[in-house]
């Protein structure tokens, strides 16, 4: 980067579901009110729009197949070919709707078109390259993930900078995403060359969320690779803030559950509770993502897009609240419990081995486990079918004694960055009985961020209700003493 002073700018990222209001996004968080001046110094790393990365590779809930996942699995280009133009009328769509003027409509089309047909030939001859034997497709597939995934963002970006130029404002396309290129570089590398030339106090960068780089975004960080860009530009660029922009404030539990008018916004906390969040699946940010900021030392906002005033929740490494409070209830409804019963495990070493492993070849998450003399349990986050196919295997390579059973239930955690209140624990556990939830485990750890309780499926909602109403709703009735 040009003289551009340390720590002046802020890094900042917005989500998928708010790229897709554009008019809330430039109302609220581009442009806004904002005097000339105050619209630089600021770098903005965007997702694809809402739902056009689960149409790109797969959905990320349901598991509904988009391009890639009917590429990698088809004998035919048709199904694949097929739903790559679908992706192209809905990003058509997209440009309709957000452009005004003709002209930039038909900028934007001609983009995305090049974009979407250039990888459509590229997929078309790998494809011919591999009905040949010495060529087999699966050692090309990340690529093609990493290929596809890049569409979405690289669509945004170009979108939002056009429509600033627009408006009058002096933004900068930051591809990332390494289209036609010759050369293969590191995150940092591809990053730091992006931004060489660019003078943030008169240029305002668009970078896509997707970064290639030659050992592979996605193979690391799966979807969350976005928020690893975000976060290593920031590191990069040294920036005074990392800012985060989603479509709902980070709360004290989900409102849904337990009323809006009962939960609060989060003011401050630190990056161990962002990482027990990201285990319950109830991301702030990615946790390999936060490192960074971690260890440099750079703050995290969580902001509402619809709420631009609100100042939202910071994270920071040396935030430490001086009395024990609960911040969040939150969980998993849908957890499976995997119970392994072993005799021969007690006195071993090495006995679950070839538990993890398989565990691992599933992709099977372990969210928390418990264990005795001769029984481990784990309590994963993965799809039925997976699960499945990863329970079978273990009866097949262990001991024909050992013991598999299975069951759905919900996981419920209460999170801080100081919980060495001795109160809440057996409080939690009161409530829980109290109120007819049987607790099938529960589990507190000595660094004191927080605690879990398993309960019967269908008992999630109730547990978190009753765990917010107790914990938080009258947090100055609890007799509570510093750890």
């Amino acid at each position: 980067m040009q003289d551009n002073s340390l720590n002046s700018h802020t890094v900042e990222k917005i989500g998928g579901t708010s790229m897709t209001n554009v008019d809330a996004v430039f109302k609220n968080i581009l442009l806004g009110n904002r005097e000339k001046a105050d619209i630089y110094n600021r770098v903005f790393v965007v997702s694809a729009y809402g739902g056009m990365t689960d149409r790109l590779l797969e959905h990320k809930k349901s598991q509904k197949p988009g391009v890639y996942a009917l590429y990698s699995n088809s004998e035919s280009d048709w199904a694949w070919g097929d739903a790559l133009s679908d992706v192209a009328r809905e990003m058509r769509k997209m440009n309709d709707e957000i452009f005004h003027e003709a002209a930039d409509r038909q900028m934007a089309n001609q983009f995305i078109e090049d974009r979407i047909e250039g990888t459509r030939s590229c997929l078309v001859d790998l494809h011919r390259l591999c009905s040949y034997g010495h060529f087999q497709l699966e050692e090309h597939l990340a690529t093609v993930r990493e290929m596809l995934s890049a569409l979405g963002e690289v669509h945004s970006a170009y979108n939002t900078a056009l429509l600033l130029n627009r408006r009058g404002v002096n933004a900068t396309f930051v591809d990332l995403s390494g289209w036609r290129s010759l050369d293969s570089y590191t995150l940092e590398k591809r990053i730091n060359e992006a931004f060489d030339e660019i003078d943030l106090s008169r240029q305002l960068p668009i970078v896509t969320g997707y970064a290639q780089t030659s050992d592979g975004l996605m193979k690391h960080y799966g979807r969350g690779y976005s928020e690893v860009t975000f976060s290593q530009v920031a590191c990069l660029t040294q920036a005074r803030e990392a800012i985060i922009h989603k479509e709902f404030h980070l709360s004290s539990a989900d409102p849904r559950l337990v009323g809006p008018e009962n939960v609060h916004v989060i003011g401050e906390t630190n990056y161990d509770v962002a990482d027990q969040l990201s285990n319950m699946g109830m991301e702030a940010i990615h946790p390999l993502a936060a490192k960074g900021l971690r260890e440099l030392g750079i703050p995290l906002r969580i902001k509402n897009t619809f709420e631009p005033e609100h100042p939202g929740t910071i994270i920071r490494d040396n935030f430490y609240p001086s009395k024990p409070r609960a911040e969040i209830v939150t969980g998993l409804e849908h957890v499976y419990e995997v119970e392994i019963f072993n005799q021969h495990m007690v006195g071993t070493f090495g006995n679950q081995e070839k538990v993890l492993e398989t565990f691992r070849r599933f992709n099977v998450r372990t969210v928390t486990k418990s264990m005795n003399a001769n029984t481990i349990t784990h309590y994963v986050a993965a799809p039925i079918k997976q699960v499945r196919r990863c329970v079978e295997t273990l009866e097949k390579i262990l001991p024909d004694d050992v013991e598999i059973n299975t069951q759905k239930v919900a996981l419920v955690s209460i999170i801080g960055a100081n919980l060495g209140c001795q109160t809440y624990f057996p409080r939690a556990v009161s409530a829980l009985h109290e109120n007819g939830i049987a607790t099938l485990f529960c589990h507190t750890g000595s660094r004191n961020v927080d605690m879990q309780f398993v309960t019967h499926e269908g008992e999630f909602a109730q547990a978190v209700k009753v765990l917010h109403d107790t914990l938080m709703e009258a947090p100055e009735k609890l007799d509570c003493a510093a750890a």
